[in-house]
């Protein structure tokens, strides 16, 4: 008699509309937890890729510049260790960067007017490191790596955020503009010397040095 005075002073100790609604209330707040968490993105960061486009630009452009003869030994270790102990990492990195650029919202599956205007350099920034660089079998490694883990991440109805998104256009660009690149020079038969392997990418340079230079 006491034991059941006691559940009926204290229904939500039984599992009574007590605990139902106690229970209720803490499913609907960890369901508006979830719902927000899932609409939340991370926005564009503009000062990030603005500054780090302008650098790169003016780090690989103004290298073979500011190269002359005399510098052999950067000019071999830019051309054969270089190739190993930075692009490597530095696709890497981009690629570690870009696997957690997934939302589960839509909402940002979109990129603003800045991240549209930046595309065009970042991408033609990377068509450079790649023709001059001569290394398009590690972009297409890495541009390839890209495209499976957006196809797997769509399958976990995961989509890229502006910034994924941004990496994966600039990406996307530079393949293309290789391409062109590739093909406007096809026959070249100067070039064509220079390069006799399987894999033809003219460096800009070079083109720069037979065709423009040498006519001045």
């Amino acid at each position: 008699m006491e034991a059941a005075a006691r559940r009926r002073q204290h229904p939500g100790a039984a599992g009574g509309p007590g605990s139902q609604l106690g229970a209720s209330f803490l499913q609907a707040r960890h369901s508006s937890i979830k719902a927000e968490e899932a609409e939340h993105t991370a926005p564009f960061h503009l000062d990030l890729w603005f500054y780090f486009t302008l650098q790169n630009w003016i780090l690989d452009f103004g290298r073979p510049i500011a190269m002359i003869d005399s510098f052999e030994l950067l000019y071999y270790y830019d051309e054969y260790l270089g190739h190993s102990m930075w692009y490597i990492p530095f696709f890497l990195i981009l690629f570690m960067y870009f696997s957690g650029c997934f939302t589960a919202s839509k909402a940002g599956n979109s990129m603003p007017a800045p991240a549209l205007l930046l595309v065009a350099p970042s991408g033609l920034y990377y068509w450079y490191l790649v023709t001059e660089g001569q290394i398009f079998i590690l972009f297409v490694f890495t541009f390839f790596a890209m495209l499976a883990l957006v196809l797997h991440q769509k399958r976990r109805r995961l989509f890229l955020d502006s910034n994924g998104l941004f990496l994966f256009c600039s990406f996307t660009l530079t393949l293309l503009l290789v391409a062109l690149w590739v093909a406007w020079l096809w026959n070249d038969p100067v070039l064509r010397k220079k390069y006799p392997g399987v894999i033809y990418v003219p460096e800009p340079w070079a083109f720069y040095t037979l065709h423009v230079s040498s006519q001045h």
